[in-house]
């Protein structure tokens, strides 16, 4: 495995793409997994103080996931419990209006099965926002239907929407999300983690 997380962190395969957006930055892959993880968070890519810290979910972001996951950092940080793969392990930058890209199909294409291969079958998957949820589930819903659907993926997978500040107006249309999925999440969550 440390082979694995090192060819990753390695990576610099979208490097031209990375240097032609407007953030013009350089690749910095976060690979956060290691075997006997018994959760596997799979989001987006990492944002801007991710990218700069090289520590996933170490922002607003992650402050409302780990919310919701019910978890405290030291418990979301260990890598022998939680294992974070994204779709794209580089942050993809912000185009000419400040908003995020998506993450480039060719991160996941290269190294979504080998992840998979080397964590094996976990026992609990959360797949945050569309991206993860195409790949992992081949939605062809929006989000919100996805994530409404997380019965039929449950108790093994849970949709989630991007844990955003963005999103805070989708989590007051849907309060389904937080009274009925949260509480399944969360006891799912201290099932696995016991």
């Amino acid at each position: 495995m440390p082979d694995l997380t090192d060819e990753i962190s390695a990576c610099r395969l979208c490097a031209g793409r990375f240097a032609a957006t407007h953030t013009g930055h350089a690749p910095r892959p976060v690979a956060w997994f290691r075997p006997g993880a018994r959760i596997r968070v799979i989001g987006q890519a990492p944002g801007m103080r991710v990218h700069e810290t090289g520590l996933p979910f170490n922002d607003r972001s992650g402050d409302r996931l780990r919310d919701w996951m019910g978890l405290d950092r030291g418990t979301f940080y260990d890598r022998d419990r939680i294992a974070v793969t994204p779709m794209g392990f580089c942050f993809p930058g912000y185009d000419a209006r400040g908003s995020d890209l998506p993450p480039p199909k060719l991160c996941a294409e290269t190294w979504a099965m080998r992840v998979d291969d080397a964590l094996g079958e976990m026992p609990l998957t959360l797949l945050v926002g569309g991206h993860a949820q195409k790949w992992h589930l081949g939605a062809k819903t929006g989000v919100t239907d996805t994530v409404a659907g997380w019965r039929a993926h449950a108790p093994r997978l849970f949709p989630l929407p991007h844990p955003s500040w963005r999103n805070t107006g989708w989590l007051k249309k849907n309060p389904w999300f937080e009274a009925k999925l949260l509480p399944a999440l969360r006891t799912r969550i201290t099932e696995v983690l016991a």
